[in-house]
């Protein structure tokens, strides 16, 4: 996976990453990972060993096998001078990552509105209407968005296709904080998920493939002007 300078000043093993007791190393690599996920961990950040094992309460050889398993992901890499750190996207891959996205999306959706049940459909909607309410809230918006779209590959009944969207899922960990944290960029992403059920319940399945395309799209679009900001504010590199 191609990976940029991360820049960030944060530390993994600083006072506002807080983490209890953990028993085993399994458990470390999979709430490293969620950390990640959420944006808690963003590109740049250094993965201390030494801090890691204090936070964690476990010695460093579990540590190490979590920070090896991330960086088997491609989730984590060595940076000169800094040690390991929590990998970060060049724009190029960011754009290869959305690409990818938008056609395994687009086949999602397609699937979906083939073989997708009555009851299926109606909890997409259903799942839509209840975000309404929350367009204010990143966090609740970006765990809803997973749910939504997770739903929509179950619909497609194609494993295949849900094996290669959570391999791309983890390469989509290293994007950064979510785009849905505009108010605004949330609506808009609702409006968008609405189409996208619409034609799934029409089982227009080739109106749905165009709507979740567009759908990507418009969150590649969002991408691309937050990680300009970033850059902006002097955040590092992208």
């Amino acid at each position: 996976m191609a990976t940029g300078r991360g820049v960030a000043k944060r530390e993994a093993g600083s006072g506002d990453f807080r983490q209890p007791r953990v028993e085993a190393g399994g458990d470390v690599h999979q709430r490293l990972y969620e950390r990640i996920l959420d944006g808690t961990l963003p590109p740049g950040t250094r993965l201390k060993e030494i801090e890691l094992a204090k936070r964690f309460g476990l010695s460093r050889t579990p540590i190490r096998e979590a920070l090896r398993k991330l960086e088997t992901q491609g989730l984590a890499t060595h940076a000169r001078n800094r040690g390991m750190v929590v990998a970060a996207l060049e724009p190029q891959a960011v754009a290869e990552l959305y690409a990818m996205r938008e056609a395994l999306e687009g086949t999602a959706a397609a699937l979906a509105a083939r073989q997708a049940s009555d009851v299926e459909i109606d909890v997409l909607g259903e799942l839509v209407e209840a975000d309404r309410a929350h367009a204010a809230d990143p966090a609740y918006m970006a765990r809803s968005n997973r749910a939504f779209h997770a739903a929509i590959h179950a619909a497609a009944r194609n494993r295949y296709l849900t094996k290669a969207i959570q391999a791309l899922h983890e390469a989509m960990a290293l994007l950064g904080p979510t785009t849905l944290a505009s108010a605004a960029r949330a609506r808009q992403s609702l409006d968008e998920h609405a189409v996208i059920v619409a034609a799934i319940r029409a089982r227009d399945s080739n109106g749905a493939d165009d709507a979740a395309r567009a759908h990507v799209r418009a969150a590649f679009a969002e991408r691309l002007r937050l990680n300009a900001r970033r850059m902006e504010e002097g955040d590092g590199e992208v």
